[in-house]
């Protein structure tokens, strides 16, 4: 007897009364589809290069690849804006970092070296996270319609050009940091600041002036739709930074299933928990809610072997993998410089003990306008200097060999 399709599997769950379904078109299944992934967002290098940074290992300088690949690391994360030059890169030197060309250029290198690439559309000219999700200054003016076509285009031509350079992604993540949608206000979803009680926290508002979860939606549709068209074989992920909230977790996750967003996994971002718990909460409770969907850790720095032990012992092989947040420079970097670790160590475990702008809630208050954009600042031109491999180089070492990867 053949094996049913996804589509089949799908219409059968609705058919049994199941209130989910396998999402149409979806490149891949729940698990993960091959080796447990040990990935790193290094989009930092190329800028920090160009300012002098030289990497070692063992005394001997060598390739920040080398290095990576070496340790396991078989997966990197890769960044890119709308137009960089409207403002990440405003006042910065060299061609526009996190552009398409450079993303190019450096993705040719993580190709070089036998890595598979995550790629992240931040739908803005800077960072867009919990607190920021500005438009391209080039889409400010548009109608919400035309918005759509926007992102679909950008989408399209990005992807396009990146699989015409060589360099296509192995998975393509639409928007980052999205929990409280995209492209504010059209995309925005408006939460009330978590009140610390994860049971109760009411997640469903829509203030006045706020697209909410339809137009939320309505654009993630775009950016799916047109990264299926070129490239049909990537994996899809959403990205929600409160990976230790599982009610806003599941209510965000139910509201875009229900408006028939199709996708293949979710990534958290899992930097501090509320209590001791809060993730792996959030890992049990949505395997066993989303059987269509897989995860990951797509941003962590601390607790390293802690947190990939629960992604890679799923149930299922649901967890895909985790990427780090910048290993050459934030919290636990595993390089060293000028004889300190690079990410300046360690940030406190739990938010009673001090809140990581990372894992901050960064909610908007119902009614309330979107956050300004951050105030001007010295733009940075990357950071020189000898990086050194320190000893957690050494403990994803062990977790390489540990699940298999070398």
């Amino acid at each position: 007897m053949r094996g049913l399709t996804r589509r089949e599997l799908g219409l059968s769950a609705l058919a049994a009364g199941a209130w989910f379904a396998l999402p149409a078109g979806a490149a891949v299944g729940p698990e993960r589809p091959g080796a447990y992934i040990m990935g790193a967002d290094i989009s930092w290098i190329p800028e920090d290069e160009a300012a002098g940074a030289e990497f070692y290992l063992n005394g001997q300088r060598q390739d920040i690849f080398t290095i990576l690949t070496g340790a396991g690391f078989n997966w990197v994360r890769l960044r890119l804006f709308v137009n960089p030059e409207n403002g990440y890169s405003s006042g910065k030197k060299d061609s526009p970092w996190c552009g398409l060309e450079q993303t190019i250029k450096l993705a040719q290198r993580v190709k070089a070296a036998g890595m598979k690439i995550a790629l992240t559309f931040h739908y803005s000219d800077t960072w867009a996270d919990p607190q920021h999700q500005e438009k391209p200054a080039a889409w400010a003016s548009l109608s919400f319609p035309d918005l759509v076509k926007a992102v679909a285009a950008h989408t399209r031509d990005s992807l396009s050009a990146m699989k015409a350079a060589g360099v296509a992604p192995d998975m393509v993540h639409i928007g980052n940091e999205v929990t409280f949608g995209m492209l504010w206000p059209d995309g925005r979803v408006a939460l009330p600041v978590p009140t610390g009680n994860p049971a109760t926290d009411a997640v469903h508002l829509k203030p006045e002036g706020v697209g909410g979860y339809d137009q939320f939606a309505t654009l993630l549709k775009a950016g799916i739709n047109a990264t299926r068209e070129v490239l049909p074989q990537a994996s899809i992920m959403l990205h929600n930074h409160l990976g230790r909230h599982w009610v806003i977790v599941r209510e965000w996750t139910d509201a875009l299933l229900a408006r028939g967003v199709t996708f293949d996994l979710i990534g958290f971002s899992c930097y501090q928990q509320l209590a001791e718990g809060d993730w792996e909460r959030t890992f049990t409770e949505f395997v066993k809610r989303y059987p269509q969907l897989g995860f990951c850790a797509v941003e962590y720095s601390g607790r390293k072997e802690y947190i990939n032990d629960l992604v890679f012992n799923a149930p299922g092989k649901r967890g895909w993998g985790s990427f780090i947040w910048e290993p050459t420079r934030h919290q636990e970097a595993v390089f060293d410089k000028n004889g300190r670790n690079a990410g300046g160590g360690a940030k406190p475990n739990l938010l009673s003990q001090g809140i990581n702008a990372a894992e901050a809630p960064g909610a908007v208050q119902p009614g309330s306008a979107p956050p300004p954009p951050p105030p001007p600042g010295p733009k940075r031109h990357g950071e020189g200097g000898r990086y050194d491999a320190n000893q957690f180089l050494e403990l994803y070492r062990g977790l390489s060999r540990k699940y298999g990867l070398i």
